[in-house]
């Protein structure tokens, strides 16, 4: 496979849709610095932007996608947003207000509750455990089907 050139249906093959029309598309290809990356004619891209110009145009060099979402390995087009890099930083900082906030959470968004046994820490937030295994679960059993 070496010298191989990667087509937008390799692309499209390393994405994990969710079940949902507004579910994250969760990348599960290479990664660099938290976001994904693929290899297209030789020139490596950030899968977002790739997956953001296949489905509805092409992005200024001088604008940067927002993911309204905050998951980086979101390659959905309907989360993402061009934005100056002016308007990005001043969003991630409302990002870091939103995080603090998610400590007060008591449940997650499925209703389990956030104990200390059914959390963990993921880098600045909380996540559910039981909703963690479930989604394991329902990406082995993808995989496992193919």
């Amino acid at each position: 496979m070496k010298g191989r050139e990667n087509t937008q249906a390799d692309f499209w093959a390393k994405v994990s849709r969710g079940a949902g029309p507004d579910d994250c598309w969760e990348w599960t290809g290479g990664q660099t610095t938290g976001y994904g990356k693929f290899s297209i004619n030789g020139r490596e891209m950030l899968a977002h932007r790739l997956a953001y110009q296949i489905k509805v145009d092409f992005i200024d060099d001088d604008l940067q996608l927002d993911h309204l979402c905050h998951n980086r390995l979101c390659v959905n087009p309907a989360h993402l947003e061009p934005v100056t890099q002016a308007e990005n930083k001043r969003r991630g900082m409302a990002g870091r207000y939103m995080r603090a906030l998610s400590i007060l959470r008591t449940h997650c968004r499925q209703g389990h509750e956030l104990t200390p046994e059914n959390t963990y820490a993921y880098r600045t937030t909380r996540l559910c455990r039981k909703c963690c295994y479930a989604r394991k679960r329902r990406h082995l059993a993808r995989k496992r089907a193919k």
